[in-house]
């Protein structure tokens, strides 16, 4: 086909038949029962970005998910050609998608460099992901020079170069010295773009020889540095003062070409002496402010975000004390492919026509291309129902079997844009979504909304009728919106009844019943009145009310709109509440809220608190109503208003109200205009035009107000026009593809004149120039349709009558309809932290996908089953965590030990939620069980019991076995010694022999998994008591083993004192050995002062350690050597010490290499091995 034909004669008025009869695009519901077998071509949810630099340390990863119904298969070519995944052994493919990891370990990795392209592909079409251009990072090293020595004279103007390897990315520079400090910068000294270093004049300062430039490389993290250069600065003949000059750019003119949507960067450095001022400015506009930032002390000027309207000529100063300079930088815009509005996916019934548009601007103009199935369309097969000019696609009377999925492609020399756009012909009689059966309730007079939401293809007609006979039609009462809602916009009883909607195609019908109950508003009959009352006193307020029957009715009282305090004083009836034996702290406000589940009323009196006694008696009363009101000084905008003050009744007057009565807009409805002074009976009054005026005037004391007085004389003002625009401007999408553009209308009085309307403008925000707009009357909002998806508009409504129109409006940002998101959360990983916590990971979805905005993540997690064996799975309930705003991580709480669980995660915005991400499985680690089940004392006698218990209620992982550990209690309720018993997992009793009779047992069972032992299960028993009698008797000391054994302790002690004698003979004399023989506890043994050793306790002559005496862990015996070397202490002479200078070493003793050692360690152990014991 000839891509460059031109727009022949007759193929307009084609076209605008086409698309008189083009079916409004199908959107499909979210809800799984309406997918459930719904065929859809191939859409790619999740892509690599089209330049994707990779670490040569990590392996890549390139995106590429689909979905669609049957799930796509995926393939992939390489620079052009097709590339077999499964031949080469280091590139996987994940399963269920296109994603590739290649691991690179081992490999050369420019090897995979190039462009790669992904095909999702199922029987229904193909769709083709960007083209990914893979480059590895790389850091080269700096070329190896010599930099000369730079010597300069004072005041002249430097540069030093840094021309630092090129690397990809990039590499960030700065300068630095051999200390590693940052250089430091000011506007003499400056780095420029390029990362040459730039001196407007030199000083003696800057005489050094370590002037070091860096690179550092982003992706690899390294930073590589150049040859010092070393720069001195001479005074004997210095430059003298000079005129400013620039330094880069050069000359007085230059160019600048920067794409839009990027970040503009112009650059100025000039030399003099004294050192220049720089300012910028833009010849024939201004700079703009919103979007304008200043570094390097003004000599860099950086505008973000770059439109057309910046392009032109930038001018930039240098100025000193003996003169300017000026240099012209002329900035030209060009533009990569942008959207105007992408092509979106269709879904059409056989014989309907569609049309796909694929709407694009850059600079120059981009050049558009249509594929379908991934395929040029010109070599596609010929389809005579397919017509393409230029951006449009129109396929008209389509059949079935036709789906598929159309990219279009717009490019020029700057980049391109490539989007997929299916269409899928469906044949679906209709579904009603609705819940049958549901009850709406409102309110009378208020608006009522009965949902009909269906489905279907072609996209269903629904029509309504109550009570099954009546057919109920657009207009007064009711609204029949598109999307199937019956809109009453003011309800009334007799509007309740039963709604039947019936969803009709050419392939079906299906009806559905709802409920609508208008009812009774509540109202406030007889509000509280204001009260005086004595202190001590009681005080009735009484707020009597009416609502619907079948509404429950919650009253409640408020004192200066707080709650009540807890006051046994007040007393809160049905319809009143009595504040007994008032008190000053009772004065106040007090209001009555009556609330039901569809509405509220409220009312409010005050209540003032007097003495009990008043001397003498004042009557306090409201005061008379003013009289004789007057109109003077009469104009188009003001009027004077005078009155005469009725009598005050003992309370001064505070201020009168005056009201006024809009006899034209609102009869019979007084609105307060304004108040004065209660010493002034006269009044200015600023009126507006087309208002017949009626004024009226209250008087008000600490009473309250009087009557009013008689109205005034009616004063008309004239015409004009609308002195104001409407309020609340606002812009918010209802729904995919619309804009709701809502304000506050002008009430008559503000209207100022007959016949008014409202001037609603709109546009695209950064897109349009020119503004749509249309004039309407008697609404308050209005729906511009056919808005691309969650873009921002610039919005105006200004109000209009027949005498002209108000003031210029300001404009309002709203941002038409949100979709539902497109992707979901990728990359999903789980890290288990322990038994009852899981962290889990996330990569967040591309912006663009989300289609609104980005509310935040939704988490649902259900454990699926116990990972024991034996244990019932209870009932699976799913949990959901929300995460708000651009999280990628979250913690999950509250999980059950030794688990199954399984989650998915999706994005929501303010339409809805994704589609949920592939499901994770992950295992929960065993913890420590529940208490055991129960545990039961039987079979009590005289000196046994047993124990009978159950298993824990939630093992939280595999039974290891119990504890029991047990004690007596005695009758001071002392704890006897603790007793342990283990069992095994499968032992659920015992019997316990040889216990004490009559005596208190307290016993503690706990369960044990690998995690330890759970919570504690305790109970008590008593043991029988002993009531037998002996029968006789027996006198111990007649016994025969009792004289036996008196007889072995006689012989032992004879023999350890002969053993103490030899002993004694043999050892050497020593002055102590009475404080021996009383101290028998070596802890307790006197040491020595100065070096910490046992006094009078060394015996030199044999090197043998003394009973009582503490020798060396390792048993040996330190001999010849300094008490004060703490190398002794440690092994090897490796002590250390701690900051405070505190030994941190091991106390142990030296080794000796002594054969009386025997077979004790040579080694002593270390304290710190001795507190990892206990751990």
């Amino acid at each position: 086909m000839d891509r460059n034909r031109k727009w022949v004669p007759g193929f307009g008025a084609v076209l605008l038949t086409l698309l008189s009869h083009m079916t409004s695009a199908l959107e499909v519901p979210l809800d799984p029962k309406v997918l459930e077998g719904l065929p859809q071509p191939p859409t790619i949810t999740l892509q690599s970005p089209k330049d994707y630099i990779f670490d040569p340390r990590e392996n890549i990863v390139i995106h590429c998910e689909a979905k669609g119904k049957p799930h796509p298969s995926f393939s992939w070519t390489r620079n052009g050609t097709h590339f077999d995944v499964e031949k080469d052994p280091k590139v996987l493919m994940k399963p269920g998608s296109g994603t590739l990891v290649i691991d690179i370990s081992g490999e050369k990795a420019e090897a995979y460099e190039g462009t790669y392209q992904c095909t999702a592909h199922n029987e229904h079409g193909t769709a083709v992901s960007n083209s990914i251009v893979i480059r590895q990072s790389r850091s080269p090293l700096w070329s190896k020079e010599r930099n000369e020595a730079i010597v300069v004279q004072m005041g002249v103007s430097l540069v030093l170069q840094c021309r630092p390897p090129a690397g990809l990315p990039p590499p960030v520079i700065f300068w630095m010295d051999n200390n590693f400090q940052r250089l430091q910068l000011d506007k003499r000294v400056s780095q420029a773009l390029n990362g040459d270093l730039y001196f407007s004049n030199v000083l003696p300062d800057d005489t050094r020889s370590d002037y070091i430039c860096y690179a550092r490389f982003p992706h690899t993290q390294t930073i590589q540095q150049k040859q010092p250069i070393s720069v001195t600065v001479l005074d004997n003949s210095p430059e003298g003062e000079r005129r400013p000059g620039f330094m880069t750019p050069l000359g007085t003119t230059s160019t600048k070409m920067v794409l839009r949507g990027e970040t503009l960067e112009l650059e100025c450095v000039a030399d003099g002496l004294p050192t220049p001022e720089i300012s910028w400015q833009k010849d024939g506009g201004e700079l703009p402010s919103s979007r304008m930032s200043f570094y390097n002390f003004k000599k860099t000027l950086k505008v973000s975000d770059v439109n057309e309207a910046d392009g032109g000529d930038y001018r930039c100063t240098a100025t000193n004390n003996l003169g300017t300079a000026h240099h012209v930088i002329k900035v030209t815009v060009k533009a990569a492919p942008f959207w105007v509005s992408a092509p979106r996916n269709l879904i059409l019934a056989p014989n309907e026509t569609g049309i796909l548009t694929c709407r694009v601007s850059g600079e120059p103009k981009p050049k558009i291309s249509w594929f379908v199935n991934g395929v040029s369309i010109e070599n596609a097969p010929e389809d005579h129902r397919r017509k393409v000019d230029d951006d449009t696609v129109i396929l008209s009377s389509v059949q079935s079997g036709s789906s598929a999925v159309y990219q279009c492609n717009a490019s020029n020399e700057f980049g391109y844009l490539m989007a997929n756009a299916f269409v899928n012909v469906l044949a679906e009689p209709p579904r009603v979504l609705t819940p049958p059966n549901r009850v709406y309730q409102v309110i009378t007079n208020n608006p009522a909304l009965l949902h009909c939401a269906s489905f279907g293809s072609p996209i269903p007609i629904v029509t309504w009728f109550k009570d099954s006979q009546t057919s109920v039609k657009n207009g007064d009462p009711y609204v029949i919106h598109e999307n199937g809602t019956l809109e009453i916009h003011v309800a009334q009883p007799l509007n309740s009844g039963k709604y039947t909607c019936i969803a009709t195609n050419i392939l079906g019908i299906k009806e559905n019943h709802v409920y609508l109950e208008v009812k009774e508003p509540t109202r406030i009959l007889k509000q509280p009145e204001y009260k005086v009352v004595q202190r001590g006193m009681s005080a009735v307020f009484e707020c009597k009310v009416k609502h619907d029957p079948s509404l429950i009715p919650a009253m409640t009282w408020l004192k200066d709109d707080g709650e009540l305090s807890r006051d046994e004083r007040f007393e809160v009836d049905v319809d009143s509440l009595t504040i007994n034996d008032v008190a000053d702290e009772d004065e106040g406000t007090y209001t009555c809220i009556m609330n039901t589940t569809l509405d509220q009323d409220s009312a409010s009196a005050m209540l003032t608190v007097v003495d009990a006694t008043p001397p003498p008696a004042i009557v306090y009363e409201k005061p008379d109503p003013p009289t004789d009101l007057e109109l003077t000084d009469q104009t188009e905008r003001s009027v004077q208003l005078t009155w005469i003050a009725g009598d005050e009744h003992n309370s001064p007057t505070q201020k009168f109200l005056i009201q006024y009565e809009d006899l034209l807009h609102q009869p019979g409805v007084w609105i307060n205009l304004t108040d004065v002074a209660g010493t002034s009976t006269t009044a200015q009054l600023n009126l507006s035009p087309y208002v017949y005026y009626s004024f009226r005037v209250l008087s008000e004391n600490r009473v309250g107000y009087s009557q009013p007085s008689q109205p005034s004389n009616q004063y008309r003002t004239n015409p004009a026009a609308p002195d104001q625009n409407p309020s609340a401007v606002q812009g918010i999408g209802t729904q995919p593809g619309n804009l709701v553009i809502s304000w506050t209308s002008l009430s008559g009085f503000q209207a100022n004149g007959p016949s008014l309307e409202y001037k609603v403008q709109w546009r695209q925000k950064d897109v349009d120039d020119h503004w749509s707009s249309k004039n309407v009357a008697n609404v308050s909002q209005f729906v511009v349709s056919g808005t691309p998806t969650y873009v921002p508009y610039e919005i105006k409504v200004q109000a209009l009558n027949d005498y002209g129109s108000g003031p210029e409006p300001g404009i309002v940002i709203g941002y038409s309809g949100e979709d539902l998101p497109l992707s979901a959360p990728d990359s999903v990983q789980v890290m288990v932290h322990n038994s009852t916590l899981a962290e889990v990971h996330w990569e967040p979805v591309s912006f663009p996908s989300v289609r609104g905005k980005l509310q935040g993540y939704k988490v649902y997690y259900q454990r699926e089953r116990s990972l024991h064996e034996t244990e019932e799975d209870a009932e699976r309930k799913e949990q959901v965590l929300t995460f708000s705003g651009n999280r990628s991580e979250g913690r999950l709480p509250g999980l059950q030990p030794y688990s199954l669980y399984n989650l998915t995660i999706r994005v929501l915005n303010n339409k809805g939620e994704g589609p949920p991400s592939t499901s994770k499985t992950f295992e929960t680690p065993e913890g420590v069980p529940g208490p055991p089940s129960f545990l039961n004392v039987v079979n009590l006698s005289l000196d046994s019991l047993s124990l009978e218990w159950g298993p824990p209620m939630n093992n939280n992982g595999r039974l290891a076995g119990y504890t029991l550990k047990y004690q007596p209690v005695n009758t001071t309720n002392d704890l006897g010694p603790v007793k342990i018993m283990m069992f095994m997992a499968n032992e659920t009793t015992i019997t316990m022999g040889n216990l004490n009779s009559s005596m208190l047992y307290k016993f503690h069972l706990s369960a044990k998994t690998i995690k330890g032992s759970g919570p504690i299960i305790t109970k008590e028993a008593f043991t029988v008591m002993d009531t037998t009698v002996p029968s006789r008797q027996v006198d111990i000391a007649t016994q025969g083993w009792f004289i036996g054994l008196m007889c072995a302790i006689a012989l032992l002690i004879l023999v350890l004192l002969i053993v103490c004698f030899i002993k004694r003979n043999k050892g050497g004399k020593y002055p102590v050995k009475e404080k021996e023989d009383a101290h028998q506890d070596p802890e307790i043994q006197p040491m020595k002062e100065d070096d910490g050793t046992f006094g009078e306790y060394s015996d030199t002559e044999d090197h043998k350690p003394l009973k009582g005496s503490r020798t060396p862990s390792n048993g040996t015996v330190r001999r010849d050597e300094s008490d004060d070397s703490l190398v002794d202490y440690g092994e090897g002479g490796d002590g250390q010490f701690n900051e405070d200078g505190s030994f941190i070493g091991q106390y142990s003793g030296k080794k000796e290499k002594d054969t009386h050692e025997g077979n004790e360690s040579s080694e002593a152990p270390s304290p710190v091995n001795a507190m990892n014991s206990f751990v």
